[in-house]
């Protein structure tokens, strides 16, 4: 498995494909504010590349029903 192929993404990647700052993205994953679950890995947090990419692809499917 290639890095391009990896199941999971860390929080700085998670933030860069939000559009948010990389502490406030830690800080909502501490709190379970993410809108996907987190996988905590001892210290480490990681969440599913599919279920921010699901979270991505419906977020523009809602804003182009509301065009």
């Amino acid at each position: 498995m290639q890095d391009s192929e990896c199941l999971t993404l860390g929080i700085s990647s998670v933030a860069k494909a939000l559009g948010i700052s990389r502490g406030l993205c830690y800080q909502l994953a501490r709190r379970g504010e993410l809108p996907i679950p987190v996988i905590h890995l001892g210290k480490r947090m990681v969440v599913s590349r599919q279920a921010i990419e699901r979270l991505l692809r419906e977020g523009n499917e809602r804003g182009d029903e509301r065009s």
